[in-house]
């Protein structure tokens, strides 16, 4: 059994994915409280995903978003431009001049080392990705014949910005999945997110929305048990003492509670540090779990955006191979050569992966 999906000379696009898009802010080696310049990119949970099937696996993109029209905005658009990733359904909102009403998020963030954990902060309250609500959209034209996509991403950021995006969400995966289209969500459940409109229990009941639209589910053990409400043994508070048993054993209770899942794949990572880490995956897919090659004792440099260049790898093993196993070990391989390089956002290339899944190591190629 394998995922039914859209032929590519069906679609425009192999992959559009749905959310925010910050300027993010890096201080680099040193830390956001005490440094004097930053570099800048762009990235976001859902349109990582997007860029990294564009950058990495020269998949045909596009993202849905919102900016406000200003110079911030242009900006994040001129890095999405750069990522190759087609800007056609991006809406702009008319700038009040100081962001009162309406403005562009940012995300101030340092990546840690040894034991000072990578730390984010972000500013991104009224942003006019957050104001995005149904009806905004025209799914139909995007998802129907005259566009097109084989995949639909997006995830739990977007749905926690506000009441109108977590109805966004539903309304576009709903599209997505009458149109014929894969949907994937990543549950990326982040506590600040969540923390003045409900907390955890919002969190759930927004998820557990969601998730009975969603074909290919993805997250990692805080995900499951926050989002979803499901726990995984054996796991302590700090995260630590992963089991694959355990990890399997929740995924066959996800799959009892939403049966329209085709797809539930989680990454395990083990921190023993901020730059040490072991690093794996599974996935299931009718009724088997495949996993994939077990990273222990993983270099990071910058762990944002593993997670998301993982969901990228494994949206293109199953539209390239449809195979869970292959897709599984795509997803893993891509999210470890993406924590080796700085940014929300994959520098690896297809060879790279390639060579990581066929067993090739870090010799120098020359």
């Amino acid at each position: 059994m394998a995922l039914t999906i859209r032929s590519a000379e069906d679609c425009r696009f192999d992959i559009i994915s749905l959310g925010e898009i910050m300027l993010r802010l890096d201080p680099g080696h040193g830390r956001v409280r005490t440094t004097r310049r930053f570099d800048a990119w762009e990235g976001g949970g859902e349109y990582n995903v997007a860029r990294g099937l564009r950058r990495c696996f020269d998949q045909r993109a596009a993202v849905v978003t919102a900016f406000a029209e200003n110079d911030v905005g242009r900006l994040i658009e001129d890095f999405i431009l750069q990522g190759g990733v087609d800007t056609r359904f991006v809406q702009w909102r008319a700038f009040d001049g100081i962001g009162r009403q309406v403005r562009n998020g940012l995300n101030f963030t340092e990546r840690g080392f040894g034991l000072r954990g990578a730390k984010g902060t972000s500013d991104r309250g009224h942003t006019a990705a957050s104001q995005m609500k149904p009806g905004d959209v025209d799914w139909d034209a995007i998802f129907g014949p005259h566009a097109g996509s084989r995949w639909f991403h997006t995830g739990g950021i977007f749905a926690a910005l506000s009441e109108s995006t977590a109805e966004l969400t539903i309304e576009a995966c709903q599209k997505a999945r009458e149109h014929g289209v894969i949907v994937s969500y990543d549950l990326n459940y982040r506590p600040s997110l969540w923390k003045g409109i409900g907390g955890q229990d919002k969190a759930r009941a927004v998820n557990r929305e969601i998730a009975r639209h969603v074909d290919v589910m993805i997250g990692n053990e805080e995900d499951f048990t926050a989002c979803l409400g499901l726990e995984v043994e054996g796991v302590s508070e700090h995260l630590t003492g992963l089991q694959v048993d355990s990890f399997k054993a929740m995924i066959r209770r996800a799959v009892g509670e939403f049966p329209n899942f085709q797809v539930v794949a989680t990454t395990l990572r083990e921190v023993h540090s901020a730059t040490i880490n072991d690093w794996g995956a599974i996935c299931w897919h009718a009724g088997e779990f495949h996993e994939a090659t077990h990273r222990p004792k993983l270099e990071i440099y910058d762990r944002v955006g593993g997670g998301d260049s993982f969901a990228s790898g494994l949206a293109y093993g199953s539209m390239e191979f449809n195979d869970p196993l292959t897709a599984v070990e795509y997803g893993a391989a891509h999210g470890a050569l993406a924590m080796t390089t700085p940014g929300d956002t994959t520098m690896a290339t297809l060879d790279e992966v390639k060579k990581l899944v066929g067993g090739g190591s870090a010799r120098v190629d020359r």
